[in-house]
C-alpha cells in the first residue's frame, strides 16, 4: 500500500488544474499557493505562521512546501518531510524561488528517522487522511514532538457539508481516488490523538466558490448553495466544516510502558 501511496503522490502533487504555468516554476509555485489559501482562509485566521521564531518546525507531508515556507518566513526552522521524492525535490525549488532555507528529506511519517523529542511544532496538514494508519503517524507526531511541543492536525469531517454533497450529488472531491481516503467524526479525531495531554479541535472550511469545475452542478453550487449556506446560522453549520483542526500539547514525558 505504502508504495501505491508513494507512486500516487509522485504523479499528483503537482497535477493542479489552476496551474497554467510551468512545474517548478516560480510562477507555478505563486499560483497554486494563492488557490489553496484561497480555499483555506482559515489557515492564517487559525495558525500563527509567524509565532515560531527560532523554534524547530517539522513539516509531515509538506508536499510543495507553500505552508512550510510561511512558518520559515516567520523565523521558525524548518524541516520538511514527504513520502514523494517529487514533493520533497519540487518544495526544495520553492523555496530556492524564495530564497528560503530548510531541510527537506523523503520519508514515511508514520515511521520517521527522527530521535525521539527533537521538534517543538510539528504541522500535519492535509496528511492524516491519506496516509494507511494515522493512528501510526500520530504516535510518530508525538514521539519526535518535545514536550511542552505542539503538534497541528488537520483531517476530513465525515460529516461535513462537502462529503454530503458528494453523496447527495455525486460532487468531485479532490483526490478521492488516491489510495487511502480516511474520513472521520470529532469523537474519532479525538480518540485517535489521545497520546496528547491538551487538545483542541475545530470545524474548519466553509463552502466558497469553485474556480476548477464548470458545468450545471458547479452553477448551482456558485450561485446558489454557496451564499445560502454561508448565510445560516452558525448553531447549525458550525461543526459541518470540511476540515477537523487540531492542536495538541504534549506536556509530559511518554509514560514508562510505551517508551
Amino acid at each position: 500500500m505504502k508504495n501505491k501511496v508513494q507512486k500516487y503522490w509522485d504523479h499528483n502533487v503537482s497535477n493542479w488544474k489552476i496551474a497554467t504555468a510551468p512545474i517548478g516554476s516560480n510562477e507555478f509555485f505563486r499560483e497554486i499557493e494563492l488557490y489553496r489559501f484561497s480555499k483555506l482562509s482559515y489557515l492564517p485566521q487559525r495558525v500563527d505562521f509567524n509565532g515560531y521564531p527560532g523554534k524547530r518546525l517539522l513539516d509531515v507531508g509538506c508536499g510543495l512546501g507553500n505552508d512550510l515556507a510561511r512558518f520559515v518566513a516567520g523565523g521558525a526552522e524548518g524541516v520538511g518531510i514527504d513520502i514523494s521524492q517529487t514533493a520533497v525535490e519540487l518544495a526544495a525549488k520553492n523555496f530556492d524561488h524564495r530564497g528560503l532555507a530548510a531541510e527537506f528529506l523523503q520519508m514515511d511519517g508514520e515511521n520517521m528517522s527522527f530521535a525521539d523529542d527533537s521538534f517543538d511544532v510539528v504541522y500535519c496538514h492535509t496528511v492524516l487522511h491519506f496516509t494507511p494508519d494515522p493512528e501510526a503517524l500520530i504516535k510518530e507526531i508525538y514521539r519526535v514532538l518535545k514536550p511542552g511541543g505542539v503538534a497541528i492536525l488537520m483531517t476530513i469531517n465525515r460529516h461535513s457539508w462537502l462529503y454530503f454533497l458528494h453523496r447527495l450529488a455525486k460532487l468531485k472531491i479532490d483526490y478521492m481516488d488516491s489510495p487511502v481516503f480516511n474520513k472521520y467524526t470529532y469523537a474519532e479525531f479525538e480518540k485517535m490523538l489521545s497520546p496528547f495531554d491538551r487538545i483542541k479541535i475545530s470545524s474548519e472550511r466553509f463552502p466558497v466558490r469553485t474556480e476548477v469545475h464548470s458545468g450545471i452542478k458547479a452553477t448551482i453550487y456558485n450561485k446558489f448553495f454557496v451564499d445560502v449556506y454561508n448565510a445560516l446560522p452558525k448553531k447549525l453549520i458550525g461543526k459541518t466544516g470540511y476540515h477537523l483542526l487540531a492542536f495538541a500539547e504534549k506536556i509530559n514525558q511518554p509514560k514508562a510502558e510505551e517508551q
